[in-house]
């Protein structure tokens, strides 16, 4: 076989791409030590008060579970506020009114700057005032069931869509 006089430089080229492919996490760990931590994780419910842990535990388990309009069990789905009910009542024993709007009437008013993980967060997604509920999960996190085709999922307030829709929170305790 001949020898190519390219071949030291391809070698070279190679073992460099592949050191700073490998040092490339290193660049941004500073970065990523400070991001939030991933939704998946139970970072969010640690944080909680020990009444509301139960509250975020349930919710967290209930990701994945198809949007069904009048749902209220995890066995069949849940519409948003069918997912709020289900999820306290099942949490911390809390028996809240079955729709967004009655919910919102619930507990004691909280401002957005003060929101704590297991707070109520309304939204107006039908045109209508408190026509739809989440519980919030800290980091400007909050879980839901959204809508038809969709699933019980987590989503970021600071999101363009929920940012313009966002109505107000309230916080219950049993």
């Amino acid at each position: 076989m001949p020898f190519n006089p390219l071949l030291p430089l391809r070698i070279f080229a190679t073992t460099s791409a592949l050191c700073g492919l490998l040092w490339l996490p290193l660049a941004h760990a500073e970065e990523a030590a400070e991001a939030p931590p991933a939704v998946e994780t139970k970072s969010f419910v640690e944080r909680a008060s020990a009444s509301i842990q139960d509250t975020l535990d349930q919710a967290v388990e209930m990701l994945g579970i198809p949007y069904r309009r009048g749902g209220s069990k995890p066995e069949t789905g849940f519409d948003c506020s069918g997912f709020v009910t289900h999820v306290f009542a099942q949490g911390i024993g809390l028996i809240l009114p079955r729709s967004a709007k009655e919910q919102s009437k619930s507990g004691e008013k909280v401002l957005r700057e003060e929101l704590k993980p297991g707070d109520l967060v309304f939204f107006n997604t039908m045109r209508r005032t408190f026509s739809h509920v989440g519980i919030y999960l800290g980091h400007d996190q909050f879980v839901h069931a959204p809508r038809t085709g969709a699933e019980v999922r987590v989503e970021d307030m600071r999101d363009k869509y929920w940012k313009k829709r966002y109505n107000g929170a309230r916080r219950v305790t049993p």
